[in-house]
């Protein structure tokens, strides 16, 4: 199957998380990814070791790349990354900000030089906003952004998301602006400058609990596995296990009530005859709905939920993913061998992306400076003109 996006060149200055993820989509739908990177490599190789020696994030967020080294304070070296932006479509760089204004491939210089470039910068907080220079990292933003303020349990505390969901997020985000980014090239002849960040990214998905802080003027709860805005919907225990509900509107209400419950009263109990009226008295609801639960196994209650047309959910570990029926797997080569991870979620005419290998770090180093002209030295350890990236 052809990819999207055959055809098109991507240099990427990045580390971590958030810029990775953006350029492996890009990867996935085609695009050749040339990955800059410093003597020491992009430092989420050194995250962990648990893939056979190799780190699951970069494992995650850098196949079908290839892989180039780099010491930017080298004039040759910043030659070499300059020849591969003027044949380059896109760029995407999350080094700290003003790093690559220093090092002269800022976005507005390369605008200047290659209108039909596209520029992803990907930072922390936005230019402009009084935090713009700090350090941000995606469990810091988690806080700020107050994310961790509504999640967990009222006795546990403020409580951080179980993933890197900011900076994967905000990677989202960039893949889906530079795809804007190549429609609107196609229509004009001109590339764009990108700018997303992190704490915007998350800021933006918190537009619910902010919405009803600022307008209803309620702060929202910890509420562990439970819904704050629907009832019922969260964690119940059955006889030998656990399992979420979900009631979304008054049809199904009606339908638990009658078929689950079996108490059709509770259709026309003032405290559950909405769903407003249910999340004020959700207390007397949940424990309703547990003294039934309580009654059946979790493959009985599974069963009638099932029956009835009523979503739930199974609380899985990781080992119940690698188990589950529905998860879908690809490959993917590395160095140590073909790596079995959870496959990209879009099909395109029945087919997902075929992966392409993790490369070993200056795995196309040789190959990419005969390409394009540089024969720069890679031996000294330097990190990019001293620059921590996002």
């Amino acid at each position: 199957m052809l990819g999207a996006l055959e055809g098109t060149t991507v240099v990427a200055l990045e580390q971590a998380v958030a810029a990775p993820l953006a350029t492996s989509r890009l990867a996935d739908a085609g695009a050749r990814v040339i990955k800059l990177e410093r003597p020491e490599g992009d430092f989420a190789r050194g995250y962990d070791d648990y893939v056979n020696g190799i780190s699951s994030y970069f494992v995650w967020n850098n196949r079908g790349k290839e892989s180039c080294i780099v010491d930017l304070k080298r004039a040759d070296d910043l030659q070499l990354v300059e020849q591969m932006l003027a044949k380059a479509d896109i760029f995407v760089q999350n080094l700290a900000p003003g790093a690559t204004d220093r090092l002269g491939i800022g976005s507005a210089e390369l605008r200047k030089r290659f209108p039909r470039l596209i520029v992803c910068d990907i930072g922390g907080y936005a230019p402009g906003t009084p935090d713009h220079d700090r350090k941000a990292y995606d469990l810091l933003i988690q806080a700020e952004a107050g994310l961790s303020a509504v999640t967990g349990s009222a006795t546990s505390g403020p409580s951080r998301v179980g993933i890197s969901i900011c900076d994967i997020s905000t990677g989202q985000a960039a893949y889906a602006a530079i795809l804007e980014a190549l429609l609107i090239r196609a229509r004009t002849g001109q590339g764009t400058h990108i700018q997303v960040s992190l704490f915007d990214t998350l800021a933006e998905y918190m537009n619910v609990p902010y919405l009803a802080r600022r307008y209803g003027g309620k702060e929202p709860r910890r509420l562990g596995l439970a819904h704050p805005s629907i009832a019922p919907y969260g964690l119940f225990q059955t006889s030998d296990g656990e399992v979420l509900i979900a009631i979304q509107n008054e049809r199904e209400w009606e339908t638990f009530c009658d078929r689950v419950l079996r108490d059709p009263s509770l259709k026309n109990d003032s405290r559950f005859s909405s769903n407003v009226s249910r999340i004020n008295n959700r207390q007397a609801l949940d424990e309703i709905v547990q003294a039934v639960v309580a009654k059946h196994d979790l493959a009985g209650i599974c069963k009638l939920l099932d029956d009835v047309r009523i979503a739930y959910g199974r609380l899985s570990s990781m080992e119940g993913l690698n188990a589950h029926p529905s998860v879908t797997k690809s490959t993917v080569k590395t160095s140590a061998g073909e790596v079995e991870i959870i496959a990209s979620p879009v099909t395109m005419d029945g087919k997902r992306a075929i992966l392409g290998p993790v490369p070993d770090l200056g795995a196309n180093t040789a190959a990419l400076r005969a390409e394009f002209g540089s024969g720069g030295s890679v031996g000294r350890k330097q990190a990019f003109a001293g620059e921590a990236p996002q």
